[in-house]
């Protein structure tokens, strides 16, 4: 076992998606089996009773890797010397509530959040936002936590990389792994911009494009497109919650593969500060194809983006545009 163990906070920990990522965490899905480590989780002052009862869950599955747990609302302690944030906890959409009241108040969560990082967290600590609107949200908190790299807040889009991948993988009737490289541009939200024409499958034994594989373009600008923007809403229909289970993974794949790196030749999701890179605006979050080695993202570049898709990017950065507005302006307010 690695000597030191690293410090990890988890936010919004008595709520949904921190019951499954958690454990994940806890076992070593994410930082490796190998490494030990303490566990920092922040709720707001209601949940304090819940989040005990969640300590005594992870007390009770005895995990090896476990070294302490710090339950906690107050974010002098939680953000303490951590080495990576997963920014979980945000108000959650009610009905009837436009997207606009949700920007507004989750804005002040991630400024309070931005804050406490800069204050009292590692300087090369990675943040990993997944309450939305998780692009503004990573935005926000980057803003007001200046001592940190830019490069080290990241929003949450591999929940749609992985639902993308598995309609693909579906659709051909392939393993999961068989399916490479599908991309997630722009905003997490209804504009995002599934994308599998540079992806790969292997059917068969042989390694072909997607579209190549699927031979249905339409399939791939309308059905494919429309079932993973909307997949959130799918689920919450059917469950009557929203996807808390498959969120839980995705903030570990995420994570993991922001420590562990990316294989040779993949690419994975991360909304990531914009360097104007395939003409999307620069300085908002905006999910591109990343490359990860040493903990450093790097967007993939030179990959082909038809007029289709062009247009599709061009209405998520609009959006994120507005939404930057907005934020900000709730933020000088505030």
């Amino acid at each position: 076992m690695a000597a030191e163990p690293i410090r990890v906070v988890v936010t919004g920990a008595a709520g949904q998606i921190a019951y499954s990522l958690l454990y994940m965490v806890a076992k070593g899905d994410v930082f490796g089996p190998n490494q030990p480590l303490i566990l920092h989780l922040l709720d707001i002052p209601p949940m304090m009773g819940v989040l005990e009862g969640v300590v005594m869950e992870l007390d009770d599955c005895a995990l090896p890797l476990l070294v302490r747990v710090v339950p906690t609302a107050d974010p002098a302690v939680a953000f303490k010397d951590v080495d990576a944030a997963f920014l979980v906890g945000a108000m959650p959409r009610k009905q009837g509530m436009e997207r606009k009241d949700l920007l507004s108040a989750n804005v002040k969560i991630f400024k309070v959040q931005g804050e406490a990082l800069d204050k009292y967290a590692k300087k090369d600590v990675k943040v990993l936002v997944v309450g939305n609107p998780a692009n503004t949200n990573a935005l926000v908190c980057s803003h007001y936590a200046p001592s940190i790299p830019k490069a080290n807040f990241t929003a949450m889009t591999r929940l749609d990389q992985n639902r993308a991948q598995a309609q693909i993988a579906g659709r051909l009737g392939v393993g999961i792994t068989k399916v490479k490289n599908v991309i997630i541009w722009g905003n997490h939200s209804a504009t995002q911009v599934p994308d599998a024409r540079n992806a790969s499958v292997e059917v068969d034994g042989a390694t072909k494009t997607v579209p190549e594989a699927v031979a249905d373009d339409e399939f791939l600008k309308q059905q494919f497109l429309e079932t993973v923007q909307k997949r959130g809403a799918a689920v919450i229909a059917a469950r009557k919650m929203s996807s808390a289970m498959s969120a839980a993974k995705a903030a570990s794949d995420h994570m993991r593969d922001w420590f562990a790196g990316t294989r040779d030749g993949e690419y994975v999701s991360m909304g990531v500060i914009s360097d104007g890179s395939y003409g999307a605006p620069k300085d908002i979050v905006f999910s591109f194809p990343v490359q990860i080695q040493n903990r450093q993202w790097k967007i993939v570049q030179g990959l082909s983006v038809d007029e289709f898709t062009r247009s599709k990017l061009d209405v998520t950065a609009k959006e994120l545009l507005e939404e930057k507005e907005e934020a900000m302006a709730v933020c000088a307010a505030d």
